[in-house]
This record gives C-alpha cells, sequence and structure tokens, in this order.
C-alpha cells in the first residue's frame, strides 16, 4: 500500500522546475529542532487522539504495529527553504487512526514528546495525506529525526510533520501551536509559500 500527495511522486525530468518557490534540492537531511532532542522508549510510547475531557483513543507501541502499514513515497519542504525528493517512509495513515474518531471539531493540535506543537486542520490529516512514520529509507527512524515516531504530512512545510509525536487533541478553532504562535503560518502550504504570518 503507498500513499501519495498533490504533485509528491512519479514525475520530474526536469526536477529543479518542480519545486515550490523559494525552495533548492538537497541530498542530505538536515537536523532542525527546537530544544533537546527526546528520547522516549518503545515501550513507553504511545499515541493518544483526544476529542474531549473524557474521550480518548490510545495506542501503545504494539497496537500501532498491528495495524496496516503503508509504504510512502513523498517529496519533503523546509520553511528553511531546502527540499528533498522522494523520501521513502513507512508508517500507519492517519485515516486508520482517525477513522472511528468522532468529533463537530475541524482543528487538531499535535503534540510531541519534549513539548512541540502544532496545528492542523483535520482535512490536512484526511484522504491519504498524513502518517504517522516509524521507518525512513527503511531504516527505523531516529531520535534526531523525529524516532520512534513522527508525524508526516508531507503536503505541508516540515514543521508541520512534528517530530517525536505523542498525540493529537481536537479543537474547535484553528490555535496555533509553537512556531504558529512566532509568526509562522497557521496552514503552511509550500506551494503558495505560506511561510510567516500576514500579521508577523
Amino acid at each position: 500500500m503507498s500513499g501519495t500527495t498533490r504533485g509528491f511522486v512519479g514525475r520530474r525530468r526536469d526536477r529543479g522546475k518542480d519545486l515550490p518557490p523559494g525552495q533548492h534540492l538537497t541530498d542530505g537531511f538536515p537536523v532542525l529542532s527546537t530544544g533537546p532532542t527526546p528520547r522516549v522508549d518503545k515501550k513507553d510510547w504511545e499515541l493518544f487522539i483526544r476529542t474531549g475531557p473524557d474521550t480518548s483513543t490510545r495506542w501503545t507501541w504494539q497496537e500501532l504495529m498491528a495495524l496496516p502499514i503503508s509504504a510512502v513515497v513523498a517529496d519533503i519542504h523546509c520553511v528553511t527553504s531546502w527540499s528533498k525528493l522522494e523520501t521513502r517512509w513507512r508508517g500507519v495513515s492517519l485515516d486508520v487512526l482517525l477513522k472511528d474518531v468522532q468529533t463537530s471539531d475541524q482543528y487538531v493540535m499535535a503534540h510531541s514528546y519534549g513539548g512541540y506543537s502544532t496545528n492542523l486542520a483535520l482535512e490536512d490529516l484526511r484522504g491519504d495525506k498524513a502518517w504517522i512514520v516509524f521507518e525512513h529509507d527503511g531504516v527505523e527512524l531516529t531520535p534526531e529525526h523525529g524516532g520512534p515516531a513522527r508525524l508526516l504530512v508531507p503536503h505541508l512545510y516540515f514543521w508541520k510533520s512534528a517530530k517525536w509525536i505523542h498525540g493529537f487533541v481536537t479543537q474547535e478553532r484553528n490555535m496555533p501551536g509553537l512556531w504558529e504562535r512566532n509568526g509562522y503560518h497557521l496552514h503552511g502550504d509550500p506551494w503558495r509559500e505560506e511561510r510567516y504570518s500576514r500579521w508577523s
């Protein structure tokens, strides 16, 4: 099973022309983080989706591994201007995790181990557009790249693909996460160059 997103796989003969505005190619995988790198043992790791004070769904690492696994090929674009093409991941689609989640909220706050947060619209997590990934390029994710598991939302700037993902809390309004409170765009579409808030 493979996941794809708009404009992200199986194209490019002249690869540079397919980059979002202001981006340049890299063959490396730069490590950019805020604060110290959390190191979470898989036996202690869990993922939650909370839709209310008394309503949440949780998965242990073993339970996540028992779900259908997707192979994902996607381009990724960092707000700092680097892009990496045709990256390869394995993980669980958010469609699987959200399948039985009932909420009238249209947004979520993604929370990471270590305190990072970023806001997203639920529609950006559904429709085979987002995954909880645990493997990159055939190797388990290292802590520096968000292991044991990170969010992958490749159609948005990479700060939205929260490292060390811990869970999601639905929200009625699109309240900003960490970088969004500091001037980054609430949505973050690289093709529209939504790097910064118009108020910053």
